[in-house]
């Protein structure tokens, strides 16, 4: 198959936690099916990138690049003093995304960050996250019970990529502890009433967008859908952009 009709290739970034299955107890790389079915189900292909295991030069394989959800960011990241609600750090997939996710945007790769892999963004960039939301908003909206969702309504900027996908407001879920304090070099497109960032993105790139809450557990398929479309080897060669 010629480079013009393949199927894009989309690394999704995996991570590595004790797991038990069968007559196994050992450490595994994982990543939530939803997100190779978010990509696969809009016609790419979907590699699986283990932390620690790939380097920067692997985006030379890749058309676009996922950063799921998962554990807290080491706040030494970004130049803060651990909270007492912060998850114990993961010095390897941090080090692995942050690499992957500098490289990706230094060669314009495209990108979709999800939940923390949008917080990632804003750290990568010179950002800073709040630790622990009730604290910083005095509300737990967020994330209102262990282990349920809540749902709240986010407002997208008009003109944005956010407001394209999603309108110019958008019920959505929502289930975490921290948030996006200082966007670093990504400009916020998305806020909540009591003003917290619920999407970030670069205006300039081909396809550059970080969301807070799960598009790949509900009503995900424009978010999904665009991405993939950006990631397209035809849309790649060309140089196309946002239009």
């Amino acid at each position: 198959m010629n480079r013009g009709t393949r199927r894009p290739v989309i690394g999704i970034a995996g991570y590595c936690e004790s797991a038990r299955w069968d007559i196994w107890d050992s450490q595994a790389t994982l990543i939530q099916h939803s997100y190779v079915q978010g990509v696969t189900d809009n016609g790419a292909q979907a590699v699986v990138l283990p932390p620690g295991a790939v380097e920067a030069d692997i985006l030379d394989h890749l058309d676009g690049l996922l950063l799921p959800s998962g554990a807290d960011i080491d706040p030494a990241l970004y130049g803060s003093p651990r909270h007492s609600a912060t998850d114990r750090a993961r010095p390897q997939r941090d080090a692995t995304e942050l690499l992957l996710l500098r490289a990706a945007l230094a060669k314009g790769t495209p990108v979709l960050g999800i939940c923390r892999g949008m917080q990632l963004l804003a750290v990568a960039t010179g950002g800073s996250l709040y630790q622990h939301l009730p604290d910083s908003l005095g509300n737990e909206e967020h994330c209102p019970r262990e282990g349920e969702m809540g749902e709240h309504e986010v407002r997208f900027v008009v003109g944005s990529r956010a407001a394209d996908l999603f309108g110019e407001r958008a019920s959505v879920n929502s289930h975490h502890h921290q948030g996006v304090a200082d966007p670093g070099k990504m400009t916020p497109t998305g806020h909540t009433g009591d003003g917290l960032i619920e999407a970030l993105e670069d205006p300039e790139a081909r396809f550059v967008l970080g969301v807070q809450w799960h598009p790949e557990i509900a009503k995900g398929e424009e978010v999904f859908a665009a991405f993939v479309a950006a990631c397209s080897p035809v849309t790649n060669d060309r140089g196309g952009m946002r239009g």
